[in-house]
């Protein structure tokens, strides 16, 4: 029996859905993606109460945060590893994804976008 296709929302200013994507293709995992903007997109909110983007649906378990859904992606899809295996490689490896994470990538997405259109 197949399995239906992984779907992504994403949005073409997140730079966190660009991340999954390129997750996705670098493992080859055949998935929809759908376009959304979390602010205007009543459905989204049905899909993923905290509007967040990206958010994965497999199946009937949604999850979101690029890092978290990349990292799931790894466990479920072992053929073409992103993650090294050497402890000392991964943790360096997941201390610089941290850092785009929470100290960079925040600075450009929505919330921070919307602050500034309601002040600016």
């Amino acid at each position: 029996m197949a399995t239906a296709k992984p779907i992504l929302y994403g949005a073409w200013i997140s730079s966190c859905s660009h991340r999954v994507r390129i997750a996705l293709n670098l493992k080859g995992v055949d998935y929809e993606y759908k376009a959304v903007n979390p602010r205007t997109d009543p459905d989204y909110e049905k899909i993923n109460p905290i509007k967040y983007i990206p958010a994965l649906v497999d199946g009937d378990f949604v999850l979101s945060d690029s890092l978290a859904i990349i990292l799931y992606l790894e466990d479920k899809y072992p053929q073409h590893p992103l993650v090294p295996k050497d402890i000392k490689t991964k943790g360096l490896d997941l201390q610089i994804a941290n850092i785009v994470c929470s100290s960079i990538q925040p600075l450009q997405g929505y919330g921070v976008i919307v602050v500034y259109m309601r002040v600016g």
